[in-house]
């Protein structure tokens, strides 16, 4: 007995000292966002300075991902806003406020007074009502050193016709996180899933919650039926039966003390509410059959004017302990919901190009690449094979080609009749994660995310299109030579290590400088 008792006291120790632990780790937490939250208010601040909407003709946007790009519902505009980069050193993060114009092929920056504070990972949700609406709901903002981050909680809309901001205070909403999605049914938006970081902890989500566009408040519902995991950064959207679909996605675990173990998802999902049940919901996991999208995470999605769901991108990390390998994408999958089928998204070339092609002699140029198809004496494509094991313990073999590197200028190509033919590779965007994506007019727009080459983190500003319909090849609206990306090395002086702490809480000029997107362009950094 006496045993039986020490050896209680010893558990209800053990007890107590992991429950000082944790009240230490949130109390570090609490600072941590104190920190930040002081941050964020500075720099609200000095956006306080914008007094009326100012409209300015500019150049693209500086290079981001993570950012939100939106279809305007009236015009023929894409409404880009927020986002973060990199540049090997410092953390950006950014609120500003792009428009595009598709018919003019123009950008415009429209500066509004009382912006939502600076955010990536938020999401963004179009309405038609008043003139059409832009609703945006959390997302993150990470300090200079990128190693603290504070997860909003926040609901704010963009009045389009009026061009102002409205934060909308409810009650009862979600925590704060980031990398969550949602959508708009009905008159309702819906909120799935994310995540919430700090430098010492995670936490993933699968909670479901229900924001009313008619009495502006938040309800949290429960689903009966067996739903997803905790995840982040899935594929969700709303199908022509009326179902909530959820694809894919990603989520860590730690397996033991500082080592994570993170998973791709590729379960699928459908949310659907009760017939008669007024607010009660159901999940059902579903087995689409066709093409699946082969094992990634950072895809983006978008709806394809015959409601098929469209899913672009990403990258398949292969984690070891001490290191993460990507393999990035850039083909397109579509879900049919009314088939429940998965199929790959194929495209069928320009017309006038002619399959018979004979290529002089040229040097291969470097960091060039293109998929040529008939020319002779070409290098042929490299073909990489990687075996992945699924969530389920299915081991997924992966193939992907690397299309052959394009060769130097030299004297065009001849035609078999002997006349010469301009040379014109194939034009795509490149593999990347986390782009921004947005459909108008049956027309798919692409615009930056990032790739990884070696140590490097090279984030887009490239703007890429592609008609739905013909399904024939991409357009280039924006280019983008990631060789011209500013990238600095990462160093472990202290030296360094002060000035990033200065760029977190120093003076106002040094925090604009920082590139935290400030009063000047220059806040945009590539």
């Amino acid at each position: 007995m006496g045993r039986k008792g020490k050896k209680e006291k010893k558990g209800r120790g053990a007890e107590k000292t992991a429950a000082k632990m944790e009240k230490k780790v949130s109390k570090r937490s609490r600072k941590e966002e104190e920190d930040l939250e002081a941050l964020i208010a500075h720099f609200q601040s000095l956006d306080a300075r914008k007094t009326q909407v100012t409209e300015t003709p500019c150049s693209p946007p500086c290079p981001r991902l993570n950012a939100s790009l939106s279809a305007h519902p009236e015009k023929d505009e894409l409404i880009l806003f927020g986002g973060e980069y990199f540049n090997g050193q410092k953390t950006f993060v950014y609120n500003d406020l792009y428009v595009y114009n598709i018919k003019k092929d123009t950008w415009t920056k429209i500066d509004i007074p009382g912006p939502p504070p600076r955010r990536c990972a938020h999401q963004a949700v179009v309405v038609p009502q008043g003139g059409g609406q832009l609703w945006v709901f959390g997302g993150e903002f990470a300090s200079p050193d990128g190693e603290q981050f504070y997860h909003y909680k926040d609901l704010w809309v963009l009045h389009l016709a009026t061009k102002t901001w409205e934060q909308v205070r409810s009650t009862g909403g979600p925590s704060g996180r980031s990398g969550h999605r949602m959508v708009a049914w009905k008159r309702l938006l819906i909120l799935f899933g994310g995540f919430h970081e700090s430098t010492r902890d995670y936490i993933y989500y699968s909670d479901v919650y229900a924001f009313s566009l008619d009495t502006f408040t938040w309800s949290k519902l429960s689903p009966s039926g067996p739903g997803p995991t905790p995840r982040s950064g899935c594929l969700m959207s709303v199908t022509p039966q009326g179902s909530i679909a959820i694809y894919g996605g990603y989520s860590k675990q730690r397996v033991k003390k500082d080592v994570d173990r993170g998973t791709q998802h590729s379960d699928m999902f459908l949310l659907k509410s009760e017939e008669g049940g007024e607010g009660k919901w159901m999940w059902t996991r579903i087995n689409p059959s066709g093409i699946k999208p082969t094992l990634r995470s950072g895809f983006s999605v978008a709806v394809a004017p015959n409601h098929q769901v469209l899913l672009f991108g990403g990258v398949c990390d292969e984690e070891e302990e001490e290191s993460l390998e990507g393999m990035f994408f850039n083909d397109l999958y579509f879900y049919d919901a009314i088939r429940n089928r998965w199929f790959a998204g194929q495209l069928k070339g320009p017309k006038s190009e002619k399959k018979k092609r004979r290529r002089g002699k040229a040097e291969a140029c470097e960091n060039t690449s293109e998929q040529e198809q008939g020319v002779a004496n070409s290098p042929e494509p490299l073909e990489v094979v990687k075996e992945v094991v699924d969530e389920d313990g299915t081991v997924v073999t992966i193939k992907q080609v690397l299309a052959a590197p394009s060769l130097a200028a030299g004297p065009p190509p001849e035609d078999e009749d002997g006349t010469l033919e301009p040379s014109r590779a194939p034009v795509e965007p490149c593999p990347r994660s986390n782009a921004m994506l947005a459909v108008k007019h049956g027309l798919l727009y692409v615009y930056g995310g990032m790739f990884e080459a070696g140590d490097r983190q090279v984030t887009l500003s490239d703007l890429y299109c592609l008609d739905l319909h013909k399904m024939e090849e991409w357009k280039t609206l924006v280019e983008m030579d990631p060789k011209t990306q500013e990238w600095l090395e990462e160093t472990d002086s202290e030296e360094d290590s002060s000035s990033g702490e200065g760029a977190e809480g120093g003076d106002e000029d040094q925090d604009v400088d920082s590139g935290e997107s400030g009063e000047e362009e220059e806040g945009c950094h590539g």
